[in-house]
């Protein structure tokens, strides 16, 4: 495997680290203030603080090392998308910012405000919604350069065009659903039926409007980027995959059998559809001026960038199993009896 290849398999790897984790976090958040203003929030409270309250603080590690990667093994996308995320990029960071000072204000602070979980459950969903911006700039364009070789970012183009909404759509939808499908999960391992039929029911309310969705960027696609279309209908197996995945799992929900199988068929859903995306966007990383072959860095960096990030996960991999047993998957922790 060449060093571009491996380099960009890499952080896709991390990028999907990243939606997993991220959604559950995410969608968690928007369920917190939404069961609030619907006066269920004492049911699946419980639930929600429990799985933040030990993993907030390690979802945007996987983030920070794409980012990281992105412009160390492919410095040209710096100038490229340093432009065009000027502003989805800022604004995702100050949301990531408020979000950050919820947690704060809510562990140590005397009591909740509506306002703040207003802002915490917002930001799960317009964090997607600025982060997915990347993808659709990424099928290109949106970009070009002026006769002075000044490269221009068309805002007017990216926030009318059918391709960017539908993209949004699908990461707000996707957020929701991989949130739901691990805390019912969650829910059923702590023996909380309450809490476990109502995020049960948000699963199977999502699980539709994320296949819609899935289909219409698929067809936009068409239209938008021909050629990654036909690169994806090459590798069609991979999306038939993630669909049989999306039905066993929905099936293990709706009979509230084997809940833990269940999410593992959703990361394969996810899985396979986001490596099948990415393979078919290959070599471009920014359509058609960024691609893994003619914009790769040197090789002796690459070679320090590629140890690093396998050292990377060496370290970051057995710390995840570690907060897992001792929090996440220990019964005791899981329902409320150890804090």
């Amino acid at each position: 495997m060449s060093y571009e290849v491996l380099g960009i398999t890499v952080l896709w790897l991390f990028l999907f680290g990243y939606l997993i984790v991220a959604s559950i976090d995410f969608g968690a958040g928007f369920f917190s203030f939404y069961s609030h203003i619907t006066g269920k929030r004492h049911l699946i409270h419980g639930i929600i603080e429990r799985y933040l309250s030990p993993v907030w603080e390690v979802t945007n590690v996987f983030l920070v090392f794409f980012f990281v990667g992105i412009v160390g093994f492919f410095p040209d996308t710096a100038y490229y998308l340093g432009t065009a995320l000027l502003v989805p990029g800022s604004v995702a960071l100050i949301l990531l910012a408020i979000r950050g000072s919820y947690y704060a204000f809510n562990t140590y602070g005397s009591r909740s405000n509506i306002v703040y979980m207003f802002l915490y459950g917002a930001s799960g969903l317009l964090i997607p919604a600025a982060l997915s911006t990347v993808l659709t700039i990424s099928e290109g364009g949106y970009i070009r350069t002026d006769t002075n070789g000044q490269l221009l970012f068309m805002y007017r183009k990216l926030f009318t065009s059918t391709y960017s909404w539908a993209v949004v759509l699908l990461a707000l939808v996707s957020v929701l659903y991989i949130s739901a499908m691990f805390l019912s999960y969650y829910a059923h391992r702590a023996n909380d039926r309450p809490a476990f039929e109502i995020v049960r029911r948000y699963a199977l309310a999502w699980s539709g409007p994320t296949i819609l969705c899935s289909l219409l960027v698929f067809f936009a696609i068409r239209q938008h980027n021909p050629e990654h279309f036909e690169r994806m209908i090459d590798l069609a197996w991979m999306f038939v995959a993630s669909f049989a995945c999306f039905l066993v799992a929905i099936y293990l929900v709706w009979a509230k059998r084997r809940l833990g199988l269940s999410f593992i068929f959703v990361m394969l859903q996810f899985g396979f559809a986001f490596f099948g995306y990415g393979a078919g966007h290959l070599p471009y990383i920014l359509y058609p001026y960024v691609t893994v072959y003619d914009n790769f860095t040197n090789e002796p960096m690459a070679l320090a960038l590629i140890t690093v990030f396998i050292l990377g996960l060496m370290l970051l991999v057995p710390s995840l199993y570690l907060l897992m047993r001792l929090f996440l998957f220990d019964a005791k922790y899981v329902q409320g009896k150890r804090g």
